[in-house]
């Protein structure tokens, strides 16, 4: 799956403008919906507009960890940290990562990183359909609770909970059902 819709965390202009520059290098079609420079900003904007298909988010903004971002809305979108800090890539993924990248960034590991998403995404409907197919195998069926089957002159309902089994034969076409406790069902009132 193609990203299409980035939205970029970065307070720094000269790294959100790299950011800029190296995204529509590698995705020209990228749509960059907007540079947000703090975590309040980030946050309302999160609250407003469609979400990101992936955020490029520094770790340390002015006004704290972006971190809290993600306390204070639900993040779905995937999110690739850029940072020049190492020291929170364990607590990066936590929070939605797809990869950590330090800066100074390089075209190299942007494209890798945004690899990664694509790949990730295109078998992701793969992955459902087969988890959705076992739930639905997995899920009790629903069968026929009372049949209706031809008695004497007539038709009789039987429960299905009192068959025992039926008996068909094909090439007498003669069909048996013993049900409750012993008695019997057939389409010729001389063999009951």
């Amino acid at each position: 799956m193609k990203i299409n819709k980035v939205l970029i965390v970065e307070d720094e202009r000269p790294n959100a403008d790299r950011l800029k520059r190296l995204l529509l290098k590698l995705r020209p079609h990228i749509e960059i919906l907007s540079v947000e420079d703090s975590i309040t900003s980030t946050v309302h904007w999160l609250e407003n507009n469609v979400v990101p298909d992936v955020i490029l988010m520094d770790v340390r903004l002015a006004d704290g960890l972006s971190f809290e971002i993600f306390n204070k809305h639900e993040v779905k979108s995937a999110v690739i940290f850029t940072t020049a800090y190492d020291e929170y890539a364990v607590q990066a993924f936590k929070y939605n990562s797809v990869d950590y990248l330090l800066k100074p960034i390089e075209e190299e590991e942007l494209d890798a990183a945004l690899k990664r998403y694509e790949t990730f995404m295109e078998a992701v409907p793969v992955v459902g359909t087969a988890i959705e197919g076992l739930l639905n195998y997995i899920q009790p069926k629903d069968y026929r609770k009372r049949f209706l089957i031809a008695h004497r002159d007539g038709y009789k309902t039987v429960l299905a909970e009192d068959i025992l089994y039926f008996l068909y034969r094909i090439g007498n076409q003669q069909s048996h059902a013993e049900y409750g406790s012993g008695r019997k069902c057939s389409p010729n009132p001389g063999r009951t």
